[in-house]
């Protein structure tokens, strides 16, 4: 038991270097990258020899129950520390890449304007990702899980004032937002299929999976294809591929570190994780390995002719991830966590010293170009060959494809409701609502007929509500408010369907999505009263000149969509847990209110406070920077 206790420690000490550099002053450089230093050297030396230890004490696997956060009759939210060779390997991995990157980075971002926030997202990153790997439940790593996705965001967006690094961090946020959906569904049917809160150590019964598998076959298939989907779209296997170079925009050392080593093979570690979910399903084990061929086959070609280091890397990355997705699904464990840690180390590798191999490449070519003997040959193999070589220099065009299949039909849906705008439907829609907040109150008075189909109702116009927010095109504050009222339509359309969810539960839901929602609406009037101009057609800056207003909307903003330093974290897996499992309309509505509703909240934030800074007065920074 002692030693069990020892994982907690490996949250603790990225934690204290988080909070640690938070309080620095962003000017004293020295001493915000030593306490990051020095946080990650502790904790790989502290890994390294509890890695001995428990080697030589028979390498069992250890489990501990941490907190419990929350706890009815019907369910426990609790979090839970998991350490296996799995663990062992991918924090080891982890811990002696971000010792690398952060003494790299110290030098290498010196007298950089973003030097402090760099190293505060490294730290939370770094945390993130030891709460992912030592995860014991699927509560735990969605913590991790969640807060990786902003880190991505923030380091994408790194460079603010320039328009691709703002623009390709909403769309990697938008893929790893699919992700987290599809994590939430496998949690949901979960606690379906379990009636707890199942934990990883309980998994590795292979008796009591089978059993529970055997007698819910479906249930199994769906939590299946749900993690392999979220595994793909988190570790850029297809369809999702396009973007891990969009990615790359971040500073170099950032780019090492998330989409070159780590963050890139979580898949990898939640394929690894849920295997005994899967094991015995051999249409999921297919599906894994098609995808990991496929990607495999379609990213080398594309890897291969094009021009830009980093493109080529993230590429060649997803490539040797489509392996380990084959890997894992044929049953090779040991063999995937090698790979993995080859992969990381050389993608890491190859990221921070391509600035300078790029640099004698340039000298190389200048000096000694030979010109490539021009082919006149017009075989049939040779069209096949000029076809495939269009293809990857378009990248099969991946990017294109998910916009138009993936997201285009919400926009054009949310431009259909123009009339969601006009003043007597904003009427009809705050009756309607006042109306459920009667039927959840005096049910009794209801028929029953009636009162089955208001949680569809509520369900359905609150994502119609938060499909407007995503298609807005005018003012920040409309669609602000179209979001907070979708959230309030979706958490009554829960509240309605079961009569167990008490005060408490949407007290607990709302605590922090209101408190959030008004200090939002808030920082948007301050900003529209120095500019009386804050529409959603173009990124203003306001940043550079508020930030301050800035990083507290972003706070808002993740307290808002329930990021897990909020009550309302918790509030989701209570109202998720509510929805039936036949309910499937219903859970459908709400994963997609869940899809959207990120995205269209980082989409304000990004549009008003980032990008190139609308003044004329303020030093631009053109598309191509």
């Amino acid at each position: 038991m002692k030693t069990e206790l020892l994982l907690q420690l490996f949250i603790l000490i990225p934690l204290a270097g988080f909070l640690l550099s938070m309080c620095v002053p962003r000017k004293n450089e020295k001493l915000i990258s030593n306490i990051a230093i020095a946080a990650i050297t502790l904790h790989l030396l502290g890994i390294t020899a509890f890695i001995a230890l428990w080697f030589l004490n028979g390498h069992l696997t250890l489990n501990i129950k941490h907190i419990v956060l929350f706890e009815t009759d019907n369910i426990e939210i609790f979090i839970d520390f998991y350490f296996d060779k799995i663990t062992a390997v991918f924090a080891l991995t982890g811990s002696v890449i971000s010792f690398l990157v952060a003494i790299f980075s110290k030098t290498y971002l010196h007298r950089e304007e973003g030097f402090k926030r760099y190293f505060t997202t490294i730290m939370l990153f770094f945390l993130s990702y030891n709460i992912v790997v030592f995860s014991g439940n699927f509560e735990t790593l969605f913590i991790g899980w969640e807060f990786l996705g902003v880190c991505s965001f923030l380091l994408i967006a790194f460079y603010r004032d320039r328009y691709l690094p703002v623009k390709n961090s909403l769309k990697v946020i938008s893929i790893y937002r699919l992700a987290d959906v599809c994590l939430i569904l496998a949690m949901w049917m979960s606690h379906h299929l379990w009636d707890k809160n199942i934990t990883f150590i309980e998994l590795n019964d292979l008796q009591l999976v089978e059993d529970h598998l055997t007698e819910h076959n479906w249930y199994g298939v769906f939590i299946a294809l749900m993690i392999v989907i979220a595994a793909a779209a988190k570790s850029a296997q297809l369809p999702f591929s396009s973007w891990l170079p969009r990615a790359m925009e971040g500073p170099t050392t950032s780019s090492s570190i998330f989409y070159g080593s780590l963050s890139v093979h979580l898949g990898v570690f939640l394929l690894l994780r849920t295997y005994p979910y899967w094991e015995s399903l051999l249409t999921i084990k297919a599906l894994i390995i098609f995808t990991g061929i496929s990607t495999s086959i379609i990213t080398a070609i594309i890897a291969r002719v094009q021009s830009t280091v980093k493109t080529q890397i993230a590429y060649s990355s997803a490539t040797q991830i489509g392996l380990m997705f084959i890997e894992v699904a044929l049953g090779y464990h040991n063999l995937a966590l090698i790979h993995f840690a080859g992969n990381a180390f050389l993608r890491t590798y190859q990221l921070l010293v391509s600035p300078s191999v790029l640099s004698y490449s340039i000298h190389e070519m200048f000096f000694n170009f030979i010109p490539k003997k021009e082919n006149t040959s017009n075989s049939f193999l040779t069209k096949i060959s000029n076809s495939f070589y269009l293809l990857a220099v378009k990248e099969w065009n991946l990017d294109f494809l998910l916009k138009l299949i993936l997201w285009n039909p919400f926009k054009w849906l949310g431009r259909k409701l123009n009339f969601l705008s006009k003043k007597p439907s904003v009427i009809v829609l705050t009756l309607i609502f006042l109306g459920g907040l009667y039927s959840y109150y005096f049910q009794k008075n209801i028929p029953d007929t009636i009162y089955e189909f208001l949680p569809h109702l509520f369900s359905l116009l609150g994502l119609l509500l938060f499909m407007k927010a995503f298609a807005v095109r005018g003012d920040a504050i409309v669609a602000w408010l179209f979001i907070v009222g979708g959230q309030l339509f979706f958490t009554l359309s829960i509240a309605l369907l079961n009569e167990n969810l008490g005060h408490n539960h949407m007290a607990l839901f709302l605590s922090g999505a209101i408190a959030s929602s008004i200090v939002g609406y808030f920082c948007l009037r301050k900003i529209k009263s120095i500019d009386n101009n804050i529409n959603l057609n173009q990124y203003h800056g306001y940043t550079y000149e508020h930030p301050k207003i800035g990083f507290v909307f972003l706070i808002a903003c993740l307290a808002f969509i329930g990021l897990p330093f909020t009550p309302t974290f918790i509030g989701i897996d209570l109202l998720f847990s509510h929805i039936h499992k036949h309910e499937e309309l219903l859970v459908i509505s709400t994963a997609l209110s869940f899809l959207l509703i990120e995205i269209s909240v980082l989409r304000i934030y990004a549009r008003i406070f980032l990008g190139q800074h609308k003044k004329a007065y303020h030093p631009i920074a053109y598309k191509s920077s």
